[in-house]
């Protein structure tokens, strides 16, 4: 495999606002805007996401049934998350709870789903910026470029693996993408016998190829000096937040169902409450210029975009999960766990503040969900045929609290005796981030660019600061897919324009 590229020559710019449009490989549009001061400094970096709001609003006077179908259509990356969601809180629009069949129905689709979405993530967005390198030439930093250097057999494995976690999904879910599982107090279809043997078929492969991924990262990012310095440097992609996440009666890693806990930021636990008390807990900021929303926690309130202990912004991602929880319930993942904070010299619970550690943090989640997977396949409880409530009626509020492979997805639904949605509000994974988010791209981009000097490696190192997060702005904003203008505009101190590029 060719050495990553990891440096590159820097170049001077006239003007004293760089503005990187579109920002890539994330799910959505976004942009940064960085302002330098009169001596090439960065005086502060913007991380903008310019989509329109529109789901939460059009999902007023619909039945409340459809919202499982409908907020699906939010993303086509993480469907399965929005549709469990979806599903959840409409079980408490109707005052009920899934059988055990049906519970257990659902925690095996999804664990599927987070492997399959994991893949996208590591190998897709992730990987080129670490096989190829941050200073690789933009043309060679795609997934193309990644199987260039590892090889085709490690390609063609990828490939296989996530096409296997999809089928897993489109048996359980009726389709591959937007998933018609979820009914209220149930599933809409048992599954057989056939199909489970199918699915275990699925879920072995799968158990290896997390595996195998594990080594991949070892190899490529944990053997390399420089991207370990790049990693642990503090004054790079590090900040002393809160962390959520969801975790089992044990506090372990949950993904499906459980009580959201977070923890401070010397790894004490914080808060712990149910998820359908979240309003107690989490406000919502805005800023001028971003149409998405800020959370933070509302016992030390919101302070701006900054961290410490008196600053309510909280991180909701693999990383944050992987801080909540005191160990995982699998026995691979685990033992995963513990060397990564054996590495990262983590001294008794202190929480990871790696940002960049989120790529190792979300593999260990995806031999975790594998490993879960593969347990839920080979239990009888798939093949149940006891999938469904009935004689349930609508009216009330209903809450469904799930982790997206992104960060902690809350859906809040309200409906009246016609099952007709009257109150409807979305806590997506992504705005969890935003904080967070904008603080590492604004950090990098200070330490970074210095004295006008700027280059495709440095800018794509200041993008690096939000891919960790494995961002979707469409999730975030609830946006309408739109048109994603391709330019790249550098502009004077006056605002007016310096120079203006073109992506084909």
């Amino acid at each position: 495999m060719a050495a990553p590229i990891i440096w590159d020559e820097k170049q001077k710019v006239t003007g004293n606002r760089v503005t990187v449009d579109p920002i890539t490989r994330l799910e959505g549009h976004g942009k940064i805007e960085i302002f330098l001061d009169d001596s090439g400094n960065v005086k502060n970096a913007y991380w903008q996401v310019p989509e329109v709001r529109g789901f939460e609003r059009f999902c007023i006077g619909r039945r409340v049934t459809e919202l499982a179908q409908i907020t699906a259509r939010l993303c086509g990356v993480c469907p399965g998350a929005h549709h469990l969601a979806a599903t959840k809180a409409i079980d408490g629009c109707y005052n009920s709870k899934p059988t055990e069949a049906a519970f257990h129905i659902r925690d095996t689709f999804y664990h599927a789903h987070f492997v399959h979405s994991h893949i996208a993530h590591f190998y897709a967005l992730a990987a080129p910026d670490f096989v190829c390198g941050p200073a690789a030439p933009a043309a060679q930093r795609n997934v193309l470029g990644v199987v260039a250097n590892v090889g085709l057999e490690l390609g063609s494995a990828v490939l296989k693996a996530r096409a296997e976690a999809q089928k897993v999904q489109a048996i359980i879910g009726g389709k591959p993408t937007h998933p018609l599982m979820g009914v209220p107090g149930g599933v809409s279809k048992a599954i057989s016998k056939e199909e489970a043997k199918e699915i275990q078929g699925y879920a072995d492969g799968l158990v290896e190829f997390a595996q195998t991924s594990l080594k991949v990262f070892h190899d490529v990012v944990l053997s390399n000096k420089e991207y370990v310095d790049i990693i642990t440097n503090k004054d790079l992609y590090y900040h002393e937040t809160y962390h959520m996440g969801l975790v089992n009666d044990k506090n372990q890693l949950e993904f499906h169902d459980g009580k959201v806990r977070v923890v401070d930021q010397k790894g004490n636990e914080y808060d712990k409450y149910d998820s359908f008390d979240y309003l107690d807990h989490i406000g919502e900021a805005v800023e001028p210029w971003s149409y998405e929303k800020f959370p933070y926690l509302k016992k030390p309130g919101y302070k701006g975009l900054v961290d410490g202990p008196d600053s309510g912004l909280y991180r909701a991602t693999p990383l944050s999960r992987l801080n909540v929880c005191e160990s995982i319930s699998t026995p691979l993942a685990n033992e995963a766990l513990k060397e990564y904070r054996e590495t990262l010299g983590v001294v008794g619970r202190e929480p990871v503040q790696y940002t960049l550690a989120t790529h190792w943090a979300r593999i260990i989640e995806m031999l975790y969900a594998a490993e879960k997977l593969k347990e839920d396949a080979y239990s009888d409880k798939l093949t149940d045929p006891n999938i469904k409530q009935f004689d349930l009626v609508p009216g009330g509020r209903g809450v469904g609290c799930i982790e997206a492979p992104r960060g902690t997805l809350t859906h809040d639904y309200t409906c009246d005796e016609n099952g007709i949605v009257t109150a409807c509000n979305l806590v997506v994974g992504t705005t969890n981030n935003n904080g967070p988010i904008c603080m590492d791209v604004a950090k990098v981009a200070k330490a970074l660019i210095k004295n006008y000097d700027v280059s495709p490696g440095l800018l794509n190192m200041v993008e690096m600061a939000f891919r960790a997060y494995d961002p979707c702005n469409s999730c975030a904003t609830h946006s309408l897919p739109g048109q994603m203008p391709l330019t790249a505009e550098i502009r004077n101190a006056d605002g007016s324009l310096y120079d203006t590029i073109t992506r084909n």
